[in-house]
């Protein structure tokens, strides 16, 4: 949770083997993209494992936070929790350990959104599953003298970024700062990951990870009882002591330099500067979790959402499917006319079959390039980018390996050219906007021949092809 989520939220108040080493740095199943199934039940979800989200080679769900959190309607109340209590808006313990079993059946591994930073910042309430508590005495689990009082501020809230020791001690707009430099909190955070491994959960989103000390993080993880993925949120910020590298001892942190980067390319700048983004400084892409959007940016501003003008937030998602750099999630999520905005239907997440969303649902996953373009990502697997060409800043086109290539076109004219390539000669379905079934393409195909063929990508669109789909 970003510290402008929680600034907004302080304003109101299996088929394949699934992962099991940390070392890989990213998830070690053949199939890697991620969905970020956002403010889903548990239900839901592992409907959709079964309908979908299997079916379509997703290798993960990330799914929110299962422990008890306050009570409320906003989005963010999840990320305020009150216990370790399998209960909440989401489902029940029995709810979320089927769910787990059911997605693990549809080949499909489950990342659980993790917070070890922080309990609630309201005063005092009572929890999703009943639980009363107060600001700094959550009865059973932690009281004042687990928590940092860092007295550096007014308040103890975050107000200097520059400052490693008040990032990581003082309270992120008012939410209990854990002392995750303690011997009981630690083992108490591990608790609560070895119950979630328990229940099959294959990995941890940790939310707020650069307010945790990573060698907190690296000890903590050390008492767990098997190593599951992990992907962190630290947030880079210009000039700020607290980097991003620092915790890729620990697992894929979340690289919100590439969401910025893809934002300013796909609206501003150009995408030909999208070539080589392992020279760009940030982490090495073995170590990055990459996203277009996630809960936080979309709502912030911090990135493209699905409002974006001239199509950019499709082809950025495809471009982050089709580019090496870093292991992508697509974020799932809903409409909504404020930034507090919870799930609509009560969590219940629906579909169309046609590849939609309905009752407020987005169903990012579901659209057809992006299911395509995870097919194509699963296809091209590790293979080296090649075949560059950029003839102006708003178009790009590359191929991995001799398995795939795409051209995406941002300008707003159509792009024709012949393109030189790596695949073997043979006809392909362009996957943007077909479905190939029976040998057959539902729209348009190409046919290389000796290296090449020629391709026509329309204005604000893309074109990808594959050895997966030939004709």
């Amino acid at each position: 949770m970003s510290f402008r989520s929680v600034l907004l939220a302080s304003a109101l108040l299996g088929v394949r083997a699934l992962p099991t080493r940390l070392a890989a740095r990213a998830p070690s199943t053949d199939n890697k993209v991620i969905i970020q199934i956002f403010e889903w039940t548990w239900d839901s979800i592992a409907a959709e494992c079964t309908d979908f989200i299997g079916p379509a080679g997703y290798g993960f769900v990330q799914v929110s936070p299962p422990q008890e959190t306050i009570s409320g309607d906003q989005w963010w109340t999840d990320y305020q929790p009150v216990s370790y209590t399998l209960s909440g808006k989401r489902g029940d313990r029995d709810s979320f350990a089927s769910m787990v079993e059911t997605c693990h059946a549809a080949g499909v591994g489950v990342i659980a959104d993790t917070i070890w930073n922080h309990m609630a910042g309201v005063e005092s309430g009572t929890g999703t599953a009943g639980s009363s508590f107060t600001h700094y005495d959550y009865p059973g689990i932690y009281q004042t003298q687990d928590f940092h009082h860092c007295g550096l501020e007014s308040g103890d809230d975050i107000v200097n970024y520059s400052s490693r020791e008040e990032v990581q001690t003082c309270e992120l707009v008012n939410l209990a700062d854990l002392a995750t430099d303690t011997e009981y909190v630690r083992g108490r955070l591990a608790e609560y990951g070895n119950d979630l491994l328990s229940l099959g959960v294959d990995g941890f989103r940790l939310d707020a990870a650069k307010h945790i000390a990573t060698d907190d993080i690296a000890n903590i993880l050390s008492r767990l009882n098997s190593t599951p993925y992990i992907t962190q949120e630290v947030i880079y910020g210009d000039g700020e002591p607290i980097t991003p590298s620092e915790y890729t001892q620990n697992g894929d942190v979340q690289e919100f330099r590439y969401t910025h980067t893809i934002q300013d390319a796909f609206l501003n700048s150009g995408i030909s500067q999208l070539e080589d983004l392992e020279s760009k400084g940030w982490v090495a892409g073995s170590s990055a979790n990459v996203f277009v959007a996630n809960h936080d940016t979309e709502r912030g501003g911090d990135s493209l959402n699905y409002n974006s003008p001239n199509n950019a937030y499709v082809t950025a998602m495809i471009f982050s499917l089709a580019h090496p750099y870093g292991t992508p999630s697509i974020l799932s999520s809903y409409e909504f006319s404020n930034s507090d905005d919870g799930a609509p239907n009560g969590g219940v997440g629906t579909c169309t079959a046609e590849g939609g969303g309905e009752n407020g649902w987005l169903c990012q996953h579901r659209w057809l390039a992006i299911r395509n373009m995870v097919t194509f990502r699963n296809t091209v697997g590790d293979d080296e980018l090649n075949n560059w060409v950029s003839p102006q800043s708003q178009q790009i086109a590359f191929g991995r390996g001799s398995s795939g290539f795409v051209a995406i076109n941002n300008a707003d004219s159509e792009w024709s050219q012949t393109f030189s390539t790596s695949l073997p000669d043979d006809t392909y379905c362009d996957v943007i906007g077909a479905e190939i079934e029976n040998g057959s393409c539902s729209g348009t195909s190409y046919t290389v021949s000796g290296g090449s063929f020629d391709g026509i990508i329309p204005a604000r669109s893309a074109l990808a092809i594959h050895i997966g789909a030939t004709v």
